[in-house]
């Protein structure tokens, strides 16, 4: 073995307590990934969700108050497996939003870069079990971008930003499928499909499949649960009709007292407020407020769905007495989701041609296709301001648990950032992250090892000194030493940067820029510096990047509109011709 991997191998062995003893004994692990959900949507966090599962984790282990991710699904799953920043990895926003300035961009390829290498490649080239189960959302136009080309032995993969929960099919019409694969081949669905139960499913599936061997195990379970659509079996729904009925401000206001009681927030800390554009819940008609608080109803089913079938996973490891020797890391890729699809013209009309329904006595249920919107998407990233594809702490702020043997229980308040799981995971089995892989160099790991804050010696991976930054589709932040600058674009955002004390504020209630006007200047350069060492874009004026997926889908489909077209004029004037033939024999009769 080289030198880097004995030394790295030997310093874990010697770890009190997050210690692999040896070969045999390497923990399992096990990576959950929770869809669009906020910062304190989980029960732990101080949600009036039942997550009881996933809370029963966070007693035992780690709970982090400031850990962020990207505000976009596929730059921050770029980043979970890689440990490296998104850019640099080659999914710096959604592929499917991409501005036509930006294609083919090497920050932007819209897959993983071939000079990355993921946490899983690594740990099965280190003797372990790999399997994966969920959305990927990281390519599939080559085989090469798969699951099985990084790292996972048995996977079971959505590439796509979301799809159906119930059956195979789109959920957007920028789709014309769902994109399932099976270890890298085209799939079905079974007929009694449930994402979140479907994932569990097939991961212990998976591991059943070797039982008897001995290696430890990573397995991912990417769920689909929060995404829109938002479904769920009406078992699980019911129990929270009616408790959204107060609306948004009041969920916002109940969601920070529960926050703040668990201490996850300073005590004299403010919430957030709603950016410029939501809609007042008193200003709703009655129609209207039955309608989005049912659909918050769903939003609050599907979370306890999955949570329920997290606890099926769970009772398995301990039925096959792997459960003692796993560690789980628990997290989401970004805020709320707070797109309203009714919103895009013509969304409607295709919800009807693809037969789905709104009906609120079934809402949730198959064939139903329901969203929580910007207000309750704000609600569920209290105390932060903004969601999902913003860079406000609702957005970004996201909640991540570790918890397993030797992770002792704890709340941790120090920043940590979605690139630093890869190499804690690493850390953990004892794997090197060198700089040559497969007789290849690779880029190296922006993100860093949250064991020392893990071992209780260290408050955060990163030093006063560092600079974290981030970017996706023009939205941006950069944290250092408790501060945070940011910018975000329109719908929500103005395009003005901003200074915040996150350290104080979390909620961005008041900007510093003019009262730190030296440190806003050396952040800014900061930013700057960064943007330019990972490739980050800036955005051509009046992008959105929502406009910019219908955009997107239209110029990809010209030829077969013009086509469609063309075949239309034919019709049309196949018709009016037999018309004119038919109106002259008439006169001649």
């Amino acid at each position: 073995m080289k030198l880097a991997h004995v030394v790295a191998l030997a310093a874990v062995l010697l770890m009190p307590g997050l210690a692999a003893q040896a070969d045999e004994t390497r923990p399992n692990i096990v990576l959950i990934l929770i869809d669009d959900v906020g910062f304190s949507e989980l029960g732990a966090y101080g949600s009036e969700i039942a997550t009881p599962n996933i809370d029963v984790l966070a007693a035992r282990g780690a709970l982090f108050s400031n850990f962020h991710a990207s505000p976009v699904c596929a730059p921050s799953r770029a980043m979970l497996m890689t440990g490296v920043d998104s850019h640099l990895a080659g999914v710096g926003n959604l592929p499917e939003s991409l501005p036509f300035e930006h294609r083919g961009k090497p920050g932007y390829l819209g897959h993983l870069a071939d000079d990355v290498v993921t946490v899983a490649s690594r740990l099965q080239a280190a003797g372990y079990r790999t399997t994966m189960a969920g959305k990927w959302h990281l390519g599939h136009e080559e085989p090469n971008m798969l699951p099985p080309a990084h790292g996972f032995d048995r996977s079971f993969a959505l590439d796509a930003s979301g799809a159906d929960n119930w059956e195979k099919r789109p959920y957007l019409p920028i789709y014309d499928d769902a994109p399932w694969f099976e270890d890298g081949e085209p799939a079905d669905l079974p007929e009694d499909f449930y994402s979140s139960q479907f994932i569990v499913d097939k991961t212990i599936e998976y591991l059943d499949e070797n039982e008897a061997d001995e290696r430890p195990f990573f397995s991912y379970l990417a769920f689909q649960a929060n995404h829109i659509p938002v479904q769920a079996p009406r078992a699980f729904v019911d129990k929270y009709i009616g408790v959204y009925d107060k609306g948004w401000h009041a969920l916002r206001q109940s969601r920070f007292e529960g926050v703040a009681e668990r201490g996850l927030v300073p005590g004299d800390a403010a919430l957030g407020p709603m950016p410029e554009g939501l809609k007042e819940w008193d200003a709703l008609t009655a129609k209207e407020k039955e309608i989005r608080a049912m659909s918050m109803a769903v939003h609050a089913g599907m979370l306890e769905a999955m949570d329920h079938h997290v606890g099926r996973f769970v009772e398995h490891l301990k039925q096959t007495g792997d459960y003692g020797n796993t560690i789980f890391f628990v997290l989401s890729d970004n805020g709320p989701e707070p797109n309203d699809p009714l919103a895009t013209p013509g969304f409607a009309q295709w919800l009807w041609w693809a037969g789905y329904s709104r009906d609120l006595d079934r809402l949730g249920e198959k064939g139903t296709f329901a969203f929580i919107g910007p207000e309750f998407a704000n609600a569920g990233g209290a105390p932060g301001s903004f969601f999902k594809l913003y860079a406000g702490e609702g957005g970004v702020r996201v909640p991540f648990i570790v918890a397993g043997e030797g992770v002792a229980a704890a709340r941790l308040d120090g920043f940590s950032f979605i690139t630093d799981i890869a190499p804690t995971i690493l850390d953990l089995a004892g794997v090197s992250p060198a700089r040559e892989f497969a007789g290849r160099e690779v880029k190296e790991m922006t993100g860093r090892s949250l064991l020392p804050v893990l071992r209780g010696e260290a408050a955060s991976p990163y030093s006063d000194e560092d600079a974290v930054g981030m970017e996706a589709a023009g939205n941006v932040a950069l944290f250092r030493d408790g501060y945070k600058l940011m910018r975000n674009l329109p719908p929500y955002g103005d395009t003005e940067w901003y200074l915040y004390n996150l350290a104080e504020d979390p909620g961005e209630t008041k900007d510093m820029k003019d009262a730190e006007p030296e440190r806003f200047a050396l952040m800014m350069r900061e930013y700057e510096s960064y943007a330019a060492s990972v490739g980050a874009l800036e955005v051509p004026a009046g992008y959105e990047q929502m406009k910019q997926l219908t955009i997107n889908r239209l110029h990809d489909m010209r030829g077969q509109l013009i086509a469609a077209a063309f075949v239309a004029a034919g019709v049309l004037g196949g018709l009016v011709w037999l018309s004119f033939l038919g109106i002259r024999r008439l006169r001649r009769g």
